[in-house]
């Protein structure tokens, strides 16, 4: 399974969540890809800024650490590096342990943007 950000339109991101429930319906296997989706570029930047991008990264490479541990690996202030967090949590990029450790639980996280696409147009 894997996070997909991506800049889309709301038309298109709810013509993927119908087919998925048409698909269940059906009795057939449905994609368990997580979706999270930006209807502009602006709002994506704002919630994936390149230093939460960097918290993913580093968090993926490392594996569970306590939000002090990451912010050292990350040579990077706490408190910063504590809002970073909890918005990737808020925004299910990274989930908390047993132990309270946070970490990446999706197997790769993937940013889709297209400059000249029509993602939006849809």
């Amino acid at each position: 399974m894997k996070a997909i950000i991506e800049l889309t339109s709301w038309k298109t991101s709810q013509a993927r969540v119908l087919r998925a429930a048409k698909r269940a319906d059906a009795g057939k296997s449905v994609s368990a890809d997580y979706h999270l989706d930006f209807d502009s570029m602006a709002n994506l930047f704002s919630d994936i800024t390149p230093a939460r991008m960097q918290v993913i990264k580093t968090s993926k490479q490392l594996g569970a650490l306590s939000v002090y541990a990451l912010a050292k690996a990350l040579g990077r202030n706490y408190s910063n590096v504590h809002r970073d967090v909890r918005k990737l949590l808020e925004l299910e990029l990274l989930t908390r342990d047993e132990d309270g450790k946070v970490y990446v639980p999706w197997k790769d996280v993937v940013l889709n943007v297209s400059l000249t696409g029509d993602s939006l147009a849809a």
